[in-house]
């Protein structure tokens, strides 16, 4: 396994390329106590921002002080973002958010406009089953982002990730070879009769790839298609998403192809995929419940330009 360190690079672009993200704006909507997608996201939207063009805003849960607080899991500010936002990427973990800030998010979710999710978006929301908006619970995830939360298979173990033979050339997987990932499997199944599985997981004993080999393959990325009030969404999600997954190049550029492909760009992924070297810092704390998370950090500290 690759551990957490210092990585930086400055931001660069190809000529055919850094148009692609100009006048589109992505809102990236964080919140989960355990994989740090308050450092995974901003990693992602400053490749998009500074390589790609993309407008980018990212929102975090705050603590009433402002502070970012992911085990803060009834707010998240300033999601209102989302009005006028081209894509919504959510990776959040059983929020509870008030009815003033959810609406954007259904919202958002009924508009036909392209979405993004990772891993605990499968329950990105846990009101409970005698709560007015129970629904988001389990039925929204799977018909926004094309299944719930079943189960996984253990922290101990990680996962090895291969592409599914009949879809090697789908746009998303340009680029993108089979890796090793320190996420361990989640159960899934089965999908949305509207996703298309792309990538398989196997459950690999231990933290490190070349372990035993354990349980059935199950999906980890797919395209879906969400059936709004107003509209048809493109939308790209995966199981992956601890933060040493994102060490590795091939995961980086499936979720900044995953993005393209569902904004209606896949003509703009090379044949070799995207450019996904990192720019800027990214050193994420360990995934991890309680104080794992960096303190006393605001929004404004956390840069998505670069110079």
């Amino acid at each position: 396994m690759m551990c957490g360190g210092l990585f930086m690079n400055p931001p660069h672009s190809q000529a055919s390329e850094a148009p692609a993200g100009e006048g589109l704006h992505i809102v990236f909507v964080t919140g989960d106590e355990e994989y740090r997608s308050e450092e995974t996201m901003p990693m992602l939207a400053r490749i998009l921002k500074n390589r790609y063009g993309f407008e980018v805003t990212v929102r975090y849960a705050l603590s009433d002080e402002g502070y970012i607080d992911p085990n803060r899991a009834d707010n998240i500010p300033g999601l209102d973002a989302l009005k006028d936002a081209d894509m919504m990427v959510m990776n959040t973990r059983f929020r509870r958010l008030p009815d003033d800030q959810l609406r954007y998010i259904v919202e958002f979710a009924e508009s036909g406009k392209p979405m993004a999710g990772f891993r605990t978006a499968t329950h990105a929301f846990r009101y409970g089953g005698d709560h007015p908006r129970s629904d988001m619970d389990n039925s929204w995830p799977r018909e926004v982002f094309g299944q719930q939360w079943i189960s996984h298979l253990g922290g101990a173990n990680s996962t090895d990730v291969r592409a599914i033979e009949e879809r090697a050339e789908h746009p998303v997987l340009r680029g993108v070879r089979d890796f090793h990932a320190r996420s361990w499997l989640y159960r899934v199944s089965p999908l949305h009769e509207n996703a298309e599985p792309l990538l398989v997981g196997q459950a690999v004993r231990g933290e490190d790839a070349g372990g035993e080999l354990f349980d059935e393959p199950h999906p980890v990325a797919w395209t879906h298609h969400y059936d709004g009030k107003d509209g048809r969404s493109r939308v790209f999600f995966t199981t992956l998403g601890h933060p040493a997954d994102f060490f590795d190049e091939s995961m980086r550029r499936l979720a900044l192809n995953g993005f393209f492909w569902a904004l209606g760009l896949e003509d703009k992924i090379p044949k070799e995929g995207l450019d996904a070297d990192l720019i800027g810092e990214y050193d994420p704390n360990p995934a991890g419940f309680g104080e794992q998370f960096k303190q006393g950090l605001r929004p404004e500290d956390i840069p998505l330009k670069v110079d």
